[in-house]
């Protein structure tokens, strides 16, 4: 039987220490690899499209694989998985810190994104199954706080490497970390497993996913340079068109589907993924796009570019739980309607950045109504993905809803910058990136705002309790003799209970 932790317990600290290190590693190298683009790509004299695979590649795997890392940690042991993904993403780092050219680099970050979907369901699994009930939730937000701590730290840390050293000490400084997490987790962390999980391991639907994304977005980054008409893109596309709808297909006959379609009827589930969706989206072309325009266009330097960014995160960890309390009180709706439309007004005062980049003027009011509306939606758009999901689902729900984000953020590098004509060589032309960057954003804020609009359409906010339709009462029926009279109600006793059993 597994050994329940408490909170404050002295191994339970450690078993939080260790998840929000390996998961935290994870999250560290996809903020930070944003503020190292630029150097990456003068070092290795590549395109936009390059650098958009850097981001990608680690991105696609992370988004095909994420689900059956979930189910592979449920069935051979959560521990076992996660020390799996540690030694996985440590090696994979390795190899993109002496990468020597860009497919190379490509190639290590494809790698990583496998290491990442193993450890990260996997980190949130140890504390679910590890802590007591009552403690649960306290083990879970100390992972998630200290997780974001983590994430607004990485671009700042990200460009001090970068300036102070190479951009390549952004990979390797995670095996020093990751062998810290090996040693605590074997230490201190239980392993635990989910007895009733399925024994069919659907690695044709996780086949079928991570093909179907890598055909799209090969196709969709390369076919403005390629030519939309070649037939490496279009053969690309369809491959990967085919694929998804077989993947879809997979799910609906498999025995233990890694996506229950099954969740999808429910419209709340459904409407909020579609938010989802197109706000992370957005978000992911953004931060894209923002360190370049900073250093390319408006010459910070990595580090300065790294820091420009960090009041997002601390807008989010400041506000964030009190946004999640106000939407646990007046429904979710109002919140996801306003806050995408408060991120499009960010990214609209960002548009206006441009070569002089003076920072209180240009990029903090945009930086800072990002970050305030990111804090409005995040919360109640989470909650609402998990509570419109049966309980049996809950994990999924969260695994698809985390899904659902990356992909929105792949698909948007992948289509925007060709979209705000955005070629291979034009990050190299400040003037050129610019317009594009402009652009970019501009589509990207449309999007977003979207998603406001998607939310106020469809989401709908729970009935309070006291307007819930009470549940009819049964009257006893006097029509034979044997029928005895009601039972006696006591003075404390609410009359609707007569009759109960």
């Amino acid at each position: 039987m597994l050994e329940t932790l408490r909170y404050g317990s002295a191994r339970g600290r450690w078993v939080i220490t260790a998840t929000v290190l390996g998961s935290g590693v994870a999250a560290l190298d996809a903020t930070v690899v944003g503020i190292a683009l630029p150097t990456i790509g003068k070092e290795f004299s590549v395109g936009l499209g390059s650098l958009q695979w850097v981001v990608n590649g680690y991105t696609l795997t992370l988004a095909g694989l994420l689900l059956l890392g979930g189910a592979l940690g449920d069935r051979y042991g959560r521990r076992r998985v996660f020390i799996i993904g540690v030694v996985w993403f440590a090696l994979a780092s390795l190899l993109c810190g002496i990468a020597i050219n860009a497919p190379m680099l490509i190639a290590a970050r494809l790698l990583q994104g496998v290491g990442g979907a193993l450890l990260t369901p996997a980190s949130l699994a140890i504390l679910q199954a590890s802590f007591a009930p009552g403690d649960r939730s306290k083990a879970i937000g100390a992972w998630s706080g200290l997780g974001g701590v983590a994430v607004a730290i990485g671009p700042f840390i990200g460009g001090y490497l970068i300036d102070g050293v190479s951009w390549r000490l952004v990979f390797l400084i995670n095996l020093p970390l990751a062998l810290a997490v090996l040693v605590i987790t074997a230490r201190h962390v239980p392993e635990s497993r989910d007895p009733e999980a399925s024994h069919h391991l659907d690695l044709a639907g996780a086949a079928l996913a991570a093909l179907g994304l890598a055909g799209v977005t090969y196709g969709l980054t390369y076919g403005p340079d390629g030519g939309w008409a070649s037939p490496a893109v279009l053969l690309s596309l369809a491959a990967g068109i085919v694929a998804l709808l077989a993947f879809v297909a997979v799910e609906l006959r498999s025995p233990g589907p890694l996506l229950p379609m099954s969740m999808f009827r429910s419209g709340q589930f459904s409407a909020t993924n579609a938010v989802t969706f197109t706000v992370y989206g957005a978000l992911g072309a953004m931060l894209f796009l923002l360190p370049l325009q900073l250093q390319q266009v408006s010459g910070y330097s990595p580090i300065q570019a790294g820091t420009a960014l960090l009041p997002v995160t601390i807008v989010m960890l400041l506000f964030s739980s009190r946004s999640g309390a106000l939407a646990a009180r007046i429904g979710p709706r109002l919140q996801m309607s306003v806050g995408p439309v408060v991120v499009a007004g960010g990214m609209v005062l960002i548009t206006g950045i441009d070569q002089s980049g003076g920072y209180l003027t240009q990029v903090l009011p945009g930086v800072l109504w990002v970050g305030a509306g990111l804090a409005i939606t995040v919360a109640p758009l989470t909650s609402t993905a998990l509570s419109s999901a049966p309980m049996e689902h809950a994990g999924i729900a969260s695994a698809v809803n985390n899904d659902v984000a990356r992909v929105g953020g792949l698909l948007s590098v992948a289509v925007l910058p060709p979209l705000a004509g955005l070629t291979a060589g034009s990050y190299l032309d400040p003037d050129a990136f610019s317009n594009g960057f402009e652009a970019a954003v501009l589509i990207a804020a449309a999007v977003c705002a979207l998603g406001g609009v998607l939310a106020a359409a469809l989401i709908r906010d729970p009935q309070p309790p006291d307007r819930q339709p009470s549940p009819p009462v049964e009257r006893p029926h006097r029509h034979c003799a044997l029928d005895g009279p009601p039972a006696r109600v006591s003075a404390d006793q609410p009359a609707s209970a007569a009759g109960s059993t």
